[in-house]
């Protein structure tokens, strides 16, 4: 879910709902009078306003007599939304969550905030609190998604955590309603130490499901110490050889900080020997935002400064034909024998550059930065 709420929104009529809206945008004024209460319409230039509409949304600044009901003058930093955008209107303080974008390269799904982990660089620090109706969102946003859309992401907190039914759910309600859309789910990975969990999930038949689980170490101490949780390293494999058990596509993904950079080509190594199996492994720049931002004199190290671990681990991993992918790094400071490995992964709306970026050759290849990693970049950037 993308989090982007315009709270200086103003109502230029009454409401005719107090309930919020989830529904998809459109620019046609014309919409068939039955499909109008369940769109939301968006006018960019004065116009006679139609009739019918569940909410009209206007990006623009001019005057406006005699507004229908349920219109709303948008706030500038929400005007690029578009057609087929799906949004969830709140008329009490007339606030917008952006659910979906159809031009974003990532649109992911909030499923909850709880977790069962209490990772030390968590960029989405946990909270108990009653999220249910999370659920109930997705489930109806999901058919509002664009069909050609190619991949959509459900995250947490830990997403097993909204129960084995509801999980299953939406996995099924995904490939219902977007049986050409790839999906990938976040996951501790240790609730999938219940085979059942596992069965559950492979049951659906998903034609393009993965499931991202964090390692963050070769052994137990480190991986329970970085995720706060005792136990939690062996709870992980074994959700994940369960999972794999279940020929369930499976993702490692190992954000990378000082605490346990060192470790890297032993964890390549240990990934190698043991769960040669899974079908991708992610090698992830940290993101400085949540308890990353928190603890970043105590995790922040320099990419620059771990390019040797990281060009061993990711050599020992092509070596013994694993896919192996390097996100959330900027080119420059990825030892060339490796860039190939290197993607850009940052979601559209939170990805920046410097300036010095600007005349670099490889910037349409280079995954730049986070927008609030641009005070804590490395020192050796530098164009291509």
């Amino acid at each position: 879910m993308i989090h982007l709420s315009a709270k200086d929104n103003a109502a230029l009529s009454a409401m005719t709902h107090e309930e919020p809206l989830i529904a998809k945008i459109t620019v046609n004024p014309n919409l068939p009078n039955g499909l109008r209460s369940q769109s939301v319409l968006i006018m960019h230039e004065p116009a006679a306003i139609p009739e019918g509409f569940g909410l009209v949304l206007l990006a623009f600044d001019g005057e406006i007599a005699n507004a229908p009901v349920n219109t709303v003058r948008l706030s500038n930093d929400i005007r690029y939304l578009k057609e087929n955008d799906v949004i969830k209107f709140y008329p009490t303080g007339c606030k917008i969550n952006v659910l979906y974008r159809k031009e974003a390269n990532v649109n992911t799904f909030l499923l909850t905030e709880r977790c069962n982990s209490f990772c030390i660089m968590c960029s989405q620090p946990p909270r108990d609190i009653d999220d249910n109706y999370l659920v109930d969102d997705i489930l109806e946003a999901l058919p509002l998604i664009h069909p050609e859309t190619p991949e959509i992401g459900f995250s947490g907190g830990e997403t097993t955590l909204i129960g084995n039914d509801s999980f299953t759910r939406l996995i099924q309600a995904a490939k219902n309603h977007l049986p050409n859309t790839s999906l990938h789910i976040l996951s501790n990975g240790r609730n999938f130490k219940n085979l059942d969990l596992a069965i559950k999930v492979s049951r659906v038949q998903h034609p393009d499901v993965m499931i991202g689980i964090p390692l963050y170490a070769d052994y137990s101490q480190l991986h329970d110490f970085i995720v706060q949780a005792d136990g939690a390293f062996d709870e992980t494999i074994r959700g994940i050889l369960n999972l794999k058990r279940c020929q369930v596509p499976v993702e490692i993904r190992v954000v990378i900080h000082r605490e346990n950079y060192h470790r890297l080509p032993r964890l390549a190594e240990f990934i190698t020997r043991n769960l040669l199996f899974v079908d991708h492994v992610a090698l992830m720049g940290l993101e400085i935002i949540g308890f990353a931002k928190s603890n970043q004199q105590a995790l922040w190290i320099d990419p620059y400064d771990y390019r040797h671990e990281l060009q061993e681990a990711v050599e020992t991993m092509a070596k013994a034909s694993m896919k192996v992918s390097i996100y959330n790094t900027p080119f420059c400071v990825v030892p060339e024998s490796i860039r190939c490995h290197a993607v850009k992964s940052i979601s559209d709306w939170k990805n920046d550059y410097l300036d010095e970026c600007s005349e670099c050759n490889a910037k349409q290849q280079c995954g730049g930065f986070f927008s609030w990693n641009l005070s804590k970049p490395s020192l050796h950037i530098r164009p291509l």
